[in-house]
């Protein structure tokens, strides 16, 4: 089975499928992870304050897979974006990872009220062009604050992870990705079991029509969607499940269904406001 790769802006490639460890509790993480890497993952998605990132690296280490087989990603956490914290930030997360170089580092909110979003993203650039990692973004950045960074530095982010399942799709911001060659990475792609997704009929009609589950079937969507997504599971059986969504297509009315599935008012949001965690 090969896993698509997306092009960013930058030239560098990621695997389109791959797996997050939000909220996997640190005792487990190695197991899940090293299970992800035995079904075929190739794209890990962490971050600092999962307080996980020693189990990723502990997995990596013990897959024997080589370094330029994986993609691994973790996030600059709300507290370290002044001075010079995002040199420590990063020093510290590679030293729990066991890496010399991420493939992709995050700026993971904004936090408006602290107002320093510019500097910490000004510092990514800096970690990049050091060789500390290969790929800079974004994560739950909105319209206003990704025009601000780029307006100040010059530099576009390679992706912008977000919020994004069927109940909230955040339009105007994957418009402004499409318009400035900014892949988006969808976070809580299956709405974080908040909400009835699976039983919606959209995704249920399609899961039947295609002889597949219905996480199987929002995985899909994003992926037809062009979205980078990462399910996050501690099952193996779920782990391999989420990973057998290449052998089907959804079909325009299938995708539409599902699209719009979307109240339009922003209501759909299962977690924090990019504006209200600071």
């Amino acid at each position: 089975m090969t896993i698509p790769t997306v092009t960013l802006n930058d030239g560098n490639s990621i695997p389109q499928l791959g797996y997050g460890v939000f909220k996997v509790p640190p005792a487990d993480t190695e197991r899940a992870v090293s299970e992800a890497l035995e079904l075929g993952y190739r794209h890990i998605d962490t971050a600092a304050i999962y307080g996980n990132e020693e189990g990723v690296g502990a997995a990596i280490a013990a897959s024997g897979l080589a370094r330029d087989e994986l993609f691994v990603t973790t996030k600059l956490w709300n507290d370290r974006h002044d001075g010079d914290e995002p040199n420590s930030a990063i020093a510290e997360s590679l030293a729990k990872l066991g890496l010399e170089r991420l493939d992709l580092y995050l700026v993971h909110w904004p936090t408006p009220a602290a107002d320093n979003y510019v500097h910490a993203w000004q510092k990514l650039i800096e970690l990049r062009e050091a060789g500390l990692t290969r790929s800079i973004g974004v994560s739950n950045h909105l319209v206003p604050h990704l025009e601000r960074i780029v307006a100040e530095t010059g530099v576009v982010p390679a992706v912008n992870q977000i919020e994004l399942h069927p109940a909230h799709q955040q339009r105007d911001i994957t418009d402004w990705a499409a318009a400035h060659d900014v892949k988006i990475e969808s976070w809580g792609p299956l709405g974080q079991g908040k909400y009835d997704l699976f039983g919606a009929e959209p995704v249920a009609a399609a899961a039947s029509a295609h002889g597949k589950t219905p996480a199987q079937t929002v995985i899909r969507w994003h992926l037809q969607k062009g979205f980078i997504v990462f399910p996050k599971s501690v099952r193996r059986e779920r782990l391999a499940e989420n990973l057998d969504v290449f052998d089907f297509e959804l079909s325009g009315a299938e995708i539409a269904a599902i699209d719009a599935m979307e109240p339009g008012d922003g209501s759909g949001r299962v977690s924090a406001h990019p504006a209200e965690v600071n």
